[in-house]
């Protein structure tokens, strides 16, 4: 067997899609999935196509520029569409895929466990700033 260098061990790990590796696509996804506006994004579509006006409204304080790209990226990575119905205006829709709901379950216990969490976690956060 060939002795292989640091590097090349790295990126065979990578391509083994080892999360605990900075260039591993799997790592990347973790990235996008976890972040706020992803997770209330997804939630949101739970209840069926929304337009981009409703998501706005729905997901308190997000910047337009935050959603368009929170909602571009998850289009890239297939965990929804984006469906433009030429009218005047323009009606943009956006729907979970199939990817998309398969990961429902996971966002919404996690949402689960944070909106049954909260005193535990806000009681555990004034006793940390009081020490």
């Amino acid at each position: 067997m060939p002795t292989r260098t640091a590097a090349q061990r790295r990126e065979e790990a990578a391509r083994e899609y080892d999360a605990f590796l900075a260039t591993c696509p799997a790592r990347q996804l973790l990235d996008r999935i976890s972040d706020k506006w992803v997770t209330l994004i997804l939630t949101a579509l739970a209840d069926g196509p929304q337009r981009y006006s409703d998501l706005s409204r729905r997901i308190a304080g997000v910047s337009q520029k935050m959603l368009t790209q929170t909602l571009r990226s998850l289009e890239r990575d297939g965990l929804l569409t984006r469906s433009v119905t030429p009218s005047v205006p323009v009606r943009v829709d956006y729907d979970l895929t199939p990817l998309g709901r398969t990961l429902m379950p996971l966002i919404s216990s996690i949402k689960t466990w944070a909106d049954g969490h909260m005193p535990e976690v806000a009681a555990a956060r004034t006793a940390y700033d009081r020490s």
